[in-house]
């Protein structure tokens, strides 16, 4: 069944779908295993793991921090691979990697979508590779059956939408606002409208990312989205009050 399809069965149980966010080796692999038992308890639908990176371009300081730790530790994308393998192996979700294109290029590209595939990984979100510099990408994405993510941002034009649309699979990720990872959005008429715009370029279901922190974030969106995206804010929480904490958060979201 394709990530999509599996979203689509999950959303005929919950009004609202629920990702969470992960940096891999941050704080280290071993607490990394913990959160995404305590995630899965919770019950998440989808988790998407970061493979750390040095430019991480879209992330907020919380997650910037991260990536910088965990590079600083030592993390390699084998071992982020390896990980992958070992959660799909436990958890009966969706799990993606999120990085950003230079991690595949230097890795190969068909050697990190198989690599990929056979870890059991279901979607890939590389935020800095648009589709027109991404042919060979996209290809591969099909032929492994990896869903290529991507993300529509309040200054998409329809048109641009469209044409994303075009190359996407698994689920559109929307950026709730301008800007970076774990600042407060608002979801006003603006954000309604904005929705409303991603609803109509696209068939296929939408998550909203930045900035989502608590319960009453989750039900601003929920009619409107049909998966919320928790990101930093479950960072602080593992820095602030460690791994246990996160499945009663996760939980209390919905």
């Amino acid at each position: 069944m394709s990530l999509e399809n599996k979203l689509r069965a999950r959303l005929e149980k919950n009004k609202i779908l629920l990702m969470t966010h992960i940096v891999l080796g941050y704080p280290s692999m071993a607490v990394n295993r913990q959160v995404v038992a305590q995630m899965v308890a919770g019950g998440v639908d989808c988790i998407e793991m970061q493979i750390p990176f040095s430019e991480p371009m879209a992330d907020g300081p919380v997650i910037l921090k991260a990536n910088q730790d965990s590079l600083a530790a030592g993390t390699k994308v084998a071992d982020c691979l390896a990980f992958g393998a070992e959660m799909t192996a436990q958890h009966d979700i969706p799990f993606l990697f999120m990085t950003y294109y230079n991690i595949v290029f230097k890795y190969g590209e068909e050697k990190f979508f198989k690599d990929c595939r056979s870890a059991g990984i279901e979607g890939l979100i590389i935020p800095d590779l648009p589709p027109e510099m991404g042919g060979n990408f996209f290809k591969l994405a099909s032929e492994y059956q990896v869903a290529p993510v991507l993300i529509f941002a309040p200054t998409s034009t329809d048109a641009r939408m469209a044409e994303l649309h075009k190359s996407a699979a698994g689920f559109i990720y929307c950026v709730a606002r301008r800007g970076v990872t774990g600042k407060q959005s608002e979801f006003g008429e603006d954000f309604n409208a904005y929705l409303e715009r991603c609803r109509a370029a696209t068939t296929l279901p939408l998550a909203v990312g930045f900035g989502i922190r608590n319960h009453d974030d989750v039900a601003a969106i929920t009619g409107k989205a049909d998966m919320a995206v928790i990101g930093s804010e479950t960072i602080r929480l593992v820095d602030a009050q460690g791994p246990e904490a996160v499945g009663p958060f996760i939980a209390g979201l919905r």
